[in-house]
């Protein structure tokens, strides 16, 4: 049975330094919470899995916390590329940073290999020269038309956080509203961490809910509020302000390191 557990400890226990951690949720179920207490205790070397990486992507990375980042697209809430992360890129800061890009349907295809236990996923042949620059991508002749195929190895997190709505007090999570990625993300980690709004007695689940069992899920943390800025369908709405300042703030040192500081608690 899945541990109900603070945020602290459900981070402190599952994330460690050096680890591959795939943070999902695009726009609706943000994990933003959990991202942050990765700032605050200092996570370093991570291998960061997010297949849309945004202002989230762009704090973890600004913040020295990511060492590769593994993403099929990069854009801030202004819709140009995150600025932390195009200064990692281009000038080391804080950090030098290592990509490996995909397109969207290969890191689905990646996450469904690891969800499906099986070494790699398949993919039309677009033509792409991603092979030439990403090893997890290669081409193959398929066994039975002959005709190329991309194959892509599975993706296989140490650990997945996502955000929901509700938990039981069995651990079995539920997830209503727009889905990505996170549900083969949960499946194909080795652990499964997850931030709700709110821990109930008995889940009621909707008409096109999500559930996600609690043999696959490692942690639970309330959390209310834990997908803020961005919106939680039947909970609240984004912040857009906060959403557009933080292009501002991303875009100057000082700026971002005085956030930094008051989000690691030492200003």
């Amino acid at each position: 049975m899945p541990k109900i557990v603070d945020l602290t400890t459900a981070v402190g226990d599952l994330v460690h330094d050096g680890a591959t951690v795939a943070l999902e949720g695009v726009d609706h179920l943000v994990p933003y919470a959990a991202a942050h207490e990765l700032v605050r205790l200092r996570r370093r070397r991570l291998t960061l899995v997010r297949a849309s990486s945004d202002q989230l992507t762009d704090q973890l990375v600004g913040a020295g916390c990511v060492d590769t980042l593994v993403f099929s697209h990069a854009a801030g809430p202004d819709g140009r590329p995150p600025a932390r992360l195009l200064d990692a890129l281009g000038h080391d800061w804080p950090a030098p940073l290592r990509i490996e890009e995909h397109t969207h349907p290969v890191m689905a295809a990646r996450y469904a290999a690891g969800a499906a236990r099986v070494p790699f996923g398949v993919v039309r042949d677009t033509g792409t020269d991603l092979p030439h620059h990403t090893p997890t991508i290669t081409s193959i002749r398929c066994p039975f038309t002959g005709s190329a195929v991309t194959a892509v190895a599975a993706l296989v997190p140490d650990v997945t956080v996502v955000h929901a709505q509700r938990a039981d007090r069995d651990g079995n999570v539920e997830i209503r509203g727009p889905v990505g990625l996170q549900r083969d993300a949960v499946h194909a980690a080795r652990a499964a961490l997850v931030t709700v709004e709110e821990i109930v007695d008995a889940l009621d689940p909707a008409p096109g809910a999500v559930v996600l069992p609690k043999a696959v899920v490692t942690a639970v943390v309330a959390a209310p509020g834990g997908a803020a800025p961005s919106r939680v369908h039947g909970f609240y709405e984004p912040d857009d302000a906060a959403l557009r300042d933080w292009a501002d703030i991303s875009a100057d040192r000082r700026r971002f390191g005085a956030w930094l500081d008051a989000m690691a608690g030492t200003s």
